[in-house]
């Protein structure tokens, strides 16, 4: 992760968000967070107190993976798709398949009404980098993912066993799981612990990520 200080308020959160993207890429960002808080108001997506601190809560928090991936590495062309466990709304995926053109992003959510607005906002936002997995990943055929993300979508070690068919040597996991990071590393088991670190939010001090070494 790079040095930058602390994400503080919705002003820096959309800037830094933004800084990670194109022309078309800031508009297709701005888009997507004004079709997130409509379809929050149909069904609920995001906690409704988040919804003033979207950018900083939601979309830079999203936005931040990208510190933990070589970016020439996904500017020439990733060496697989990019895996998206329990997306919800598109949470941190279809960030990433806005900012991340050139890449490869399957969003995997079984909830249907959530499904239906993922495809909705891949058409409304032409996205033709990200595919929607609309059923459990256990139904999903296996491929060999470049990344998989996930940010609530199980306990660490029924994570890497649910994921372990699209999983390689050279897989990175990138999961954010707040403020109970390192308790949950802590208590997994020890061939697990030896495999993952915590690295800090940029978005919360409080919180972590859980990377891959």
């Amino acid at each position: 992760m790079s040095e930058r200080r602390r994400i503080a308020g919705e002003a820096d959160a959309r800037a830094y968000a933004e800084s990670w993207a194109s022309e078309q890429a800031v508009q297709q960002l701005r888009q997507y967070a004004e079709l997130l808080v409509a379809e929050n108001q149909r069904q609920n997506l995001v906690s409704k107190p988040s919804e003033s601190q979207l950018w900083e809560r939601h979309i830079a928090d999203s936005a931040q993976l990208l510190e933990h991936v070589p970016r020439e590495t996904y500017a020439q062309g990733a060496p697989g798709p990019w895996l998206d466990l329990g997306t919800g709304p598109g949470l941190p995926g279809m960030v990433i398949a806005i900012l991340c053109p050139g890449i490869e992003v399957v969003l995997v959510e079984s909830r249907a009404r959530r499904v239906e607005f993922l495809n909705a906002c891949v058409t409304n936002l032409g996205l033709k980098n990200c595919k929607i997995e609309g059923q459990r990943l256990e139904r999903v055929s296996p491929f060999r993912s470049w990344v998989i993300s996930a940010r609530a979508f199980a306990p660490l070690e029924k994570l890497i066993a649910l994921s372990a068919p699209f999983s390689t040597k050279q897989t990175r996991y990138l999961l954010p799981k707040g403020r109970s990071a390192e308790h949950e590393l802590s208590q997994a088991k020890p061939a697990i612990r030896k495999m993952f670190h915590v690295k800090h939010s940029l978005t919360d001090d409080e919180a972590g990520i859980i990377v891959s070494k």
